[in-house]
């Protein structure tokens, strides 16, 4: 059973195919759900050939393809490979019977539970779906998001932004250039150092000419339904903002995973597992793409995660071997 129809899940279920073995990929939502929910106008950092899986050719006449050529995509793989997927179907648990060498896996389609064995498990579900929460007053108001989807709705509209990497600065330089009135806070004395080096001219101009207001070394106490409450160097102040996004960052299911045994850093949320075949300390439970990493998502792209599902697959035929 592979969790999680992302590409690093896709490729595991190719592998899985190419190996002869019999498998299955339940996925809760959509598609390689989380480029789904990527800004509608995203361009990839990376070049076609990069998230290539299953030797399928990505053909685009971009240097670096949309988000809407890579959901073509990945959709063209499914159907060339015929990848056996079972979409909105939600894993609430897995559970390892280990004197039957199986796992038993609670699922959830429609409404309904239903329990599904595997002789092992492949957990590929990303983590998308669980931003880094600030824990503050307004967190959960109306007009707050985690996710940033497009500028047209925010023009001539105040919006403060909450966070110094890629998708912080992105999001800035869309929505500046979209008519929106943009606030830019992050609790460091700077933006970050991974953001790309084609975008940081960019996003260091406007700054520097006043076009973005940028709050650094500052941070969010408390959203309210028309501002926001910041406080630097111990002084609180407020901003008046119409939408709020909260673009800091996101972490893997570590609940998922220590609920199945598998032994989960506290710090990091990396799982136990063995680099060359990805196995967790569970026998038969793997990890693959982004669960790999933890909290360090920088590591795991699709650039290498792709690749997970061939070593996953032959560790799988060495099991089933013995």
């Amino acid at each position: 059973m592979i969790v999680g129809a992302g590409p690093a899940g896709l490729a595991t279920a190719i592998a899985a195919q190419e190996a002869g073995l019999d498998y299955e990929v339940i996925e809760k939502d959509a598609l390689v759900n989380s480029i789904f929910h990527f800004p509608r106008n995203q361009i990839f950092f990376t070049t076609p050939e990069l998230l290539e899986i299953g030797g399928l050719p990505f053909v685009t006449p971009y240097e670096k393809p949309t988000r809407i050529e890579a959901l073509r995509y990945y959709r063209r793989v499914v159907e060339r490979y015929d990848l056996r997927l079972r979409l909105g179907e939600e894993l609430l648990a897995i559970r390892s019977e280990a004197e039957r060498q199986s796992f038993a896996l609670t699922t959830r389609k429609a409404g309904s539970t239903a329990e599904r064995r595997a002789r092992a498990v492949a957990v590929a579900c990303g983590y998308y779906d669980h931003p880094n929460r600030l824990g503050i007053p307004g967190e959960d108001l109306p007009h707050v998001s985690h996710y940033y989807v497009e500028a047209h709705p925010f023009f001539r509209k105040r919006v403060v932004i909450v966070g110094g990497k890629n998708s912080a600065a992105l999001a800035a330089l869309d929505l500046f250039r979209s008519g929106a009135q943009v606030t830019l806070v992050h609790r460091r004395a700077e933006l970050g150092d991974s953001i790309k080096y084609w975008i940081r001219p960019d996003i260091d101009n406007r700054i520097q000419q006043g076009s973005i207001a940028a709050r650094f070394g500052t941070r969010v106490v408390e959203i309210r339904p028309e501002c926001v409450v910041v406080e630097a160097d111990g002084r609180r102040d407020e901003i008046a903002a119409d939408a709020v996004f909260l673009l800091t960052g996101y972490h893997p299911d570590r609940e998922l995973l220590a609920g199945a045994g598998v032994r989960v850093d506290p710090e990091t949320l990396v799982p136990d597992h063995d680099p060359e075949t990805l196995e967790t300390n569970v026998p038969g439970l793997f990890v693959a793409g982004a669960m790999v990493s933890g909290r360090q998502t920088s590591r795991i792209f699709i650039e290498n995660g792709r690749f997970h599902g061939e070593a996953i697959a032959r560790a799988v035929q060495a099991r089933l071997r013995r």
